[in-house]
């Protein structure tokens, strides 16, 4: 056994302890117990990934462990980035687990999902068989689950967005089985050798269809449009603490799924394929930075961020598997390096996010950012980790995520001369989208941010709220740090980024470099230090300039001019509905908001106003369309059912004699 073998064995021993121990530890200790073992098992979960992203490969096959498939892992590199993606996450939501645990969070049940979550987490991307994939990842569907409807019973709204992730996760997994099992066809058994190896025995339909359906079942998980209603309704409900797990690591899986069975299993196939991720793609990341930068729910903009941010993904992986199959491996190579560094640093800057946002809500008891406002004062560290994801988040220099989108813009761009009507087409909009996106997220968390956490509070329980303890602190401090580490020193895991992509692509590296990135087939060099350290000068000039002028001149103190209304208060603040109401105007095509303005008047003039109330709301457009009439297409036919059981035996003796002379005639007409 090698380091990578150590590593996640250790990792799914504590993930089965913490489990194991959930039920029979003493109440006041449970938090501790099971968040102690999260976070080890996190720790040696992300150093097995790191020693794998490094070339070191490790498989076992345990055939007599389960009945029919056994069980057989296959950790290569690919594996390694999402593990040590999903390890680091855990590690942080771990320690944050700690503090934030309260009544109902330290039930048994809750407390014991929470370590076999993490170990499936590290399972899936381990797994070396069709077998052990669906294992596990039904395994992640139930823990998940479990925890998003931890607090159904202080929330009514969250037992409807367990029944949507129960609903949407499952139907998934059945895309994921089905097109598994028509990629294995030609194949001697399950394990990803065989599907392998088989691939080219596969006719180009089947493929397809393979691919198609896996694409489906993998991309509802990622949060991909159409596929993404489970995705803004979830992560609001569920425990803070959960919800960076599932954004941060677990939706990443969706996107594993693709590459793995895409271009790893399949060997790449057609380039209609890819141009139809790239869309599907673009769309997402539209779509769902549009619903977030309109949204006023502050997890529920989070997990809108994510569907953008997972279309940003697609978008970078549909790219390489169609410049692979036009035949230039260095984009295809550059396009996938951009996918995997924006999955880390989304999961950085995600992770932080959702854990200052559950600091918020703990504090505060409200996710309503038109409630809070006047944080800075009263939670200082919270407000500085939230500033550096919100950073992060809107790819803007020195963020985290700006390196990753230059990289994807790099590849689209350089990719535009390539021949054909549909890459003319599409790679174009590929970049429109982008940039599209970039500017609707510096609006999105300018919103968050600003409304969230500075003025004053708008509510008392803003005015009133303290800064959270000291584990839920070191949580969000550990993502920041990320953030941070990953905004000014990307060339560390670039390199080795780059080498994985291309072995998958079977192309050299696509990017080089130890302090400035160097693109390898194309024109392109970034220094991110050079960035950061220019931004940090330009900012110290500008605040030192204006002190040194300050210190020059006398200061009078005076009230603020208020065009004669008198003191300033909240009410005369902007709240994240009127910030976002030029948006919801410009995008109201595609929001299709629901206002209603109401004006009461005095009795005694109908000239005199005695109040007006505004009420917005911006339901999902698709879900309305799509999901609504197929939901009471469901309900007509389920309540056409109950009729048809009418209890007589007689009848449903009827129903199997039908039934068997209707097989009859169609074996007849058939053979």
């Amino acid at each position: 056994m090698n380091a990578v073998a150590w590593g996640l064995v250790s990792a799914v021993a504590f993930a089965a302890g913490g489990t194991a121990a959930a039920p029979v530890v003493p109440r006041r200790h449970r938090p501790a117990v099971t968040g102690g073992c999260v976070v080890a098992a996190g720790l040696l979960g992300a150093v097995a990934g790191v020693v794998a992203m490094t070339g070191t490969a490790w498989s076992v096959a345990l055939p007599g462990l389960l009945p029919l498939t056994g069980l057989e892992f296959d950790v290569d590199p690919l594996s390694g980035v999402f593990l040590a993606v999903g390890g680091a996450v855990a590690v942080a939501a771990g320690i944050f687990a700690v503090g934030a645990t309260r009544h109902g969070l330290d039930r048994p049940g809750v407390q014991a999902a929470l370590p076999a979550f993490i170990g499936s987490l590290l399972l899936v991307p381990a797994a070396g068989s069709i077998g052990t994939l669906l294992w596990c990842w039904e395994l992640m569907a139930l823990t998940s689950l479990v925890l998003v409807v931890a607090e159904h019973r202080e929330r009514p709204a969250v037992a409807s967005a367990g029944l949507w992730y129960a609903v949407m996760t499952h139907v998934g997994f059945v895309a994921i089985m089905v097109g598994m099992l028509v990629a294995a066809g030609p194949a001697e058994d399950g394990s990803f050798v065989a599907v392998r190896a088989g691939a080219a025995d596969l006719s180009p339909a089947a493929a397809s269809l393979a691919f198609l359906v896996c694409l489906a079942g993998f991309g509802s998980k990622a949060g991909m449009v159409p596929l993404h209603p489970w995705l803004p309704r979830a992560h609001p409900e569920a425990p803070s603490h959960v919800s960076a797990l599932m954004s941060a690591a677990m939706v990443n899986l969706g996107v594993y799924g693709v590459v793995r069975v895409g271009i790893d299993l399949l060997g790449g196939g057609p380039s209609w394929w890819w141009v139809t991720v790239l869309v599907l793609g673009a769309v997402s990341a539209v779509y769902g930075i549009l619903q977030a930068a309109v949204g006023s729910d502050l997890k529920r903009l989070l997990g809108y961020s994510t569907t953008e941010n997972m279309g940003l993904v697609l978008v970078a992986v549909g790219a390489c598997g169609m410049f692979a199959a036009g035949g230039d491996r260095a984009l295809a190579g550059l396009a996938l390096t951009a996918a995997l560094l924006h999955l880390m640093t989304h999961a950085a800057f995600k992770t932080v996010l959702f854990l200052s946002a559950g600091s918020v809500l703990h504090a505060t008891g409200s996710r309503d950012l038109d409630a809070l406002g006047g944080l800075r004062s009263r939670m200082p560290v919270t407000t500085a980790a939230f500033g550096v994801g919100a950073l992060s988040a809107s790819a803007l220099p020195p963020g985290a995520a700006f390196v990753s989108e230059w990289l994807l813009l790099q590849a689209l761009i350089h990719g535009l001369p390539a021949p054909g009507v549909v890459p003319a087409v599409v790679l174009p909009l590929g970049v429109a989208a982008i940039a599209l996106t970039a500017g609707l997220a510096v609006a999105t968390f300018v919103k968050a941010f600003g409304i969230g956490f500075l003025g004053r509070p708008r509510s008392g329980a803003a005015a009133a709220a303290t800064e959270s303890g000291p584990a839920m602190l070191a949580g969000i401090g550990l993502a920041a740090l990320a953030c941070v580490a990953l905004a000014v020193g990307p060339t560390v895991v670039l390199p080795t980024l780059a080498d994985i992509a291309g072995g998958l692509v079977h192309a050299a590296p696509a990017v080089t470099g130890t302090v400035a990135i160097e693109l390898v087939g194309v024109t392109g060099v970034l220094s991110p230090l050079l960035l950061v350290a220019a931004s940090a000068v330009g900012t110290a000039s500008v605040v030192g300039g204006v002190r040194l002028l300050a210190r020059r001149r006398d200061r009078r103190r005076a009230r603020l001019w208020d065009c004669g209304a008198g003191p300033l208060s909240a009410r005369m603040e902007y709240t994240a509905t009127s910030f976002a109401e030029p948006l919801q105007r410009v995008f109201d095509g595609v929001l299709a908001s629901e206002q209603d303005v109401d004006v009461s008047h005095h009795r005694e003039s109908r000239y005199l106003v005695a109040a007006v109330s505004y009420r917005r709301a911006l339901p999902d457009r698709v879900e309305r369309r799509l999901y609504t009439p197929l939901l009471h297409a469901m309900t007509t036919w389920g309540r056409v059912g109950r009729g048809l059981a009418t209890g007589s035996v007689h009848r449903y003796l009827g129903y199997g004699f039908v039934t068997l002379c209707g097989l009859l005639a169609l074996l007849v007409v058939t053979r």
